[in-house]
């Protein structure tokens, strides 16, 4: 964890600003936090009720992102960050590995980065996945350990929108980019392996969660085949939520399925 990241972040437990001595981060008022040896930070200010994901559903989705089956999501994303932006970071609401953040800074070159994620073995991976990523440990329900306007870009891919603290670490000027999955997302994989299916009232939730703080710029689809063989399919069913109660694979070589999704941009409301 770079120390000038910390400039972006704050104390969980009492908002105070953060410094770093050595492995330690600390504030003002006595909270210290340490720097994991995989140079993660783990800003935790309690505990969760709800499942966080693996270190096997962590190496599944790097091994199937690392592929590139998802790069034409990474390629939206990163033609969507190439608007003006104004100061700040890029902040990754429950960004996993890294992997979206790292196509976004490459086109960001002079922008910092940090992933927020519940997962500990995410954030391992996500602290060397680029060398200007920042990984902190972190829930996206609760309030987040980003100072207000922090964010010049959110990314919000396939994760929780906690509305009020999204735009409260954003910009006024700055944007959110979120994306989210159809109900044709990965349609035949969902029918064949009985998996978990997407909410049909995912845009409603979605405009519920959003629409009091943010105005909506924009939104392009992004559809294609995808047949990545058996073992990335695998991979594909075990990076996600159905990797609690997935069947087992036994699909042929061949097997087909379509990506299916939704880039929305957001301009945060007047507060």
């Amino acid at each position: 964890m770079r120390s000038e990241l910390l400039e972006h972040l704050r104390c969980p437990h009492c908002g105070a600003p953060l410094a770093a001595a050595g492995n330690t981060v600390s504030c003002a008022g006595g909270h210290s936090f340490d720097i994991a040896k995989q140079g993660y930070l783990s800003l935790l200010a309690g505990g969760h009720s709800y499942r966080v994901d693996t270190a096997e559903m962590v190496a599944a989705r790097d091994a199937f992102l690392g592929a590139g089956h998802y790069a034409p999501i990474s390629d939206a994303l990163a033609k969507a960050a190439r608007a003006p932006l104004p100061p700040g970071c890029v902040l990754d609401i429950g960004g996993g590995t890294g992997h979206y953040l790292r196509a976004v800074l490459d086109v960001l070159p002079d922008r910092d980065g940090i992933v927020l994620d519940l997962s500990k073995f995410a954030a391992r991976r996500a602290a060397k996945a680029h060398a200007r990523i920042g990984a902190v440990v972190a829930d996206a329900w609760r309030e987040l350990p980003v100072n207000d306007g922090a964010a010049a870009l959110v990314l919000n891919v396939f994760a929780p929108r906690n509305g009020p603290e999204l735009r409260r670490v954003l910009h006024p000027d700055g944007e959110l980019v979120v994306v989210t999955p159809t109900s044709a997302h990965l349609g035949s994989l969902v029918r064949e392996l009985d998996l978990l299916t997407v909410d049909e009232r995912k845009d409603e939730r979605l405009h519920q969660a959003l629409d009091p703080y943010f105005t909506p710029l924009g939104r392009e689809s992004v559809e294609y085949s995808l047949a990545p063989g058996r073992d990335a399919l695998a991979q594909l069913v075990g990076m996600g939520p159905s990797a609690w109660s997935a069947k087992t694979i036994t699909l042929p070589e061949d097997f087909k399925t379509t990506v299916s999704v939704s880039l929305t941009r957001y301009r945060p409301k007047p507060k």
